[in-house]
């Protein structure tokens, strides 16, 4: 049943809306502008708010309904968030574009959602409480960095019998997501000249390949969004 249901939610993962609906809604590839991730950020960049908003609910109800569906087919915790990682997967390396998707958080924070909306809500909090200072990429590593210690730390979110498993569930999603952006391509020209160790640094703290910011938006390619 678990191997059934992860791929059936790695091809609901697989779905490009970003891509489609760049595609139906000004014709172009979204793998060729901006970010070149298929995701809502991209969309965002690409077309306009108008488009960016239904596909990023639509990203986001790929975690939660993929973990829903387990729930209702009697899954524990654990093969719950195997299909949950399942459905990130295929948004992240879709079957349908070659595996080349987006970012992922959007769906990782469905899977978040379907286990506490209270979790869910305190992360996009401590995410988005850097957009101000415009480092969302970092409020995102600092918010799935804290997810299992939240998750196990904190009382409220989780019965005392399920704060260890959720926060191994938890823990992977952080895991995943951090993997992805190590592995964003090829390396930018801009970084060129920066050692192996910076640029995974820059990767997986900031979400690009070098730190000045400005740099990064401005360069030919457009630069890749947090939340793709």
């Amino acid at each position: 049943m678990v191997f059934l249901l992860a791929i059936a939610a790695y091809l609901l993962g697989s779905i490009p809306m970003a891509f489609l609906v760049a595609k139906w809604t000004r014709g172009i590839d979204l793998r060729k502008h901006g970010s070149g991730n298929v995701g809502s950020s991209n969309v965002l960049a690409a077309t306009s708010k108008r488009w960016a908003l239904p596909v990023a609910l639509f990203d986001t109800s790929k975690g939660l309904l993929a973990v829903l569906a387990a729930r209702w087919a009697g899954l524990d915790i654990i093969p719950q968030f195997a299909v949950g990682i399942a459905a990130i997967a295929g948004h992240n390396w879709p079957i349908f574009l070659g595996f080349r998707g987006g970012r992922g958080i959007l769906t990782t924070l469905g899977v978040i959602l379907s286990f506490s909306p209270l979790l869910g809500l305190t992360a996009a909090v401590i995410a988005f409480s850097f957009a101000p200072l415009k480092q969302l990429s970092f409020g995102v590593f600092i918010g799935l960095f804290l997810l299992p210690l939240l998750a196990y730390g904190l009382p409220g979110f989780f019965s005392i019998s399920e704060r260890g498993l959720v926060a191994i569930g938890l823990a992977a999603l952080t895991i995943l997501a951090y993997i992805r952006r190590l592995l964003a391509g090829a390396r930018s020209e801009l970084a060129h000249d920066l050692s192996t160790a910076e640029l995974l640094f820059n990767r997986l703290i900031f979400d690009r390949d070098i730190r000045d910011r400005k740099a990064w938006l401005s360069r030919s390619e457009n630069s890749g969004k947090a939340f793709s």
